[in-house]
């Protein structure tokens, strides 16, 4: 069975923030609402890395653990779904989560949270698949329909990639091996020349031998 799991490489990623508008316009994200955002590491620095953030998705997930009231589902892709009808808005699960997922609408002077929101792996909640309820409460089932998450269809280097995750632990290792050997992609050897292999941040950088 299928493990669903997102990936982000760091080493592709130009802090565009086309995955986080691709997910607010898909689900129709409240005003002040992040399911999805981009953290930058050493920004304006040598080694700056930009990484897209979202519910990881974890095989066991903390924020279940925590919820006094037993909210969280996990389907048989390894989804991480919540409900809201049952959530109570005590911000334990923001707590327990190391990625900073749920998010809650308001704060007021009594400490009133609001229905904890977060990222679904565009595969809707406990509501019937494609209903006006599940779209209401959590977004578009893009899973039900065959696709994958939005975000990861709109990032222009593939550095978000979402799926199986055994799959995509193979795309990064194959990454990996040909990284500073040139990208593969059509073109490249026109644009930096046929004996280019330096990184990807200096493809103009020495040759160490024939294309």
């Amino acid at each position: 069975m299928a493990r669903m799991k997102f990936l982000c490489d760091a080493e592709r990623c130009i802090e565009c923030n086309a995955c986080v508008t691709a997910c607010k316009n898909e689900h129709e994200v409240p005003w002040g609402i992040n399911r999805r955002r981009l953290v930058t590491l050493n920004d304006g620095q040598p080694g700056e890395r930009s990484i897209s953030m979202a519910c990881m998705h974890c095989n066991d997930p903390p924020c279940a653990a925590v919820c006094p009231v037993d909210c969280f589902l996990q389907t048989e892709d390894g989804v991480v779904l919540h409900s809201k009808d049952l959530c109570i808005g005590c911000g334990y699960c923001f707590y327990a989560c190391p990625f900073g997922a749920p998010q809650y609408p308001r704060t007021t002077d009594f400490g009133s949270r609001g229905k904890m929101d977060k990222c679904t792996f565009c595969a809707g909640g406990p509501e019937p698949d494609g209903s006006v309820e599940e779209y209401q409460k959590y977004g578009a089932n893009r899973l039900a329909e065959g696709k994958l998450p939005l975000c990861a269809e709109m990032c222009s280097t593939r550095a978000l990639m979402a799926g199986d995750g055994a799959v995509l632990a193979d795309i990064y290792q194959e990454r990996s091996l040909r990284r500073g050997y040139g990208s593969g992609a059509p073109g490249w050897s026109t644009a930096y020349g046929r004996n280019d292999r330096g990184s990807a941040f200096a493809p103009g950088g020495p040759s160490t031998g024939g294309a």
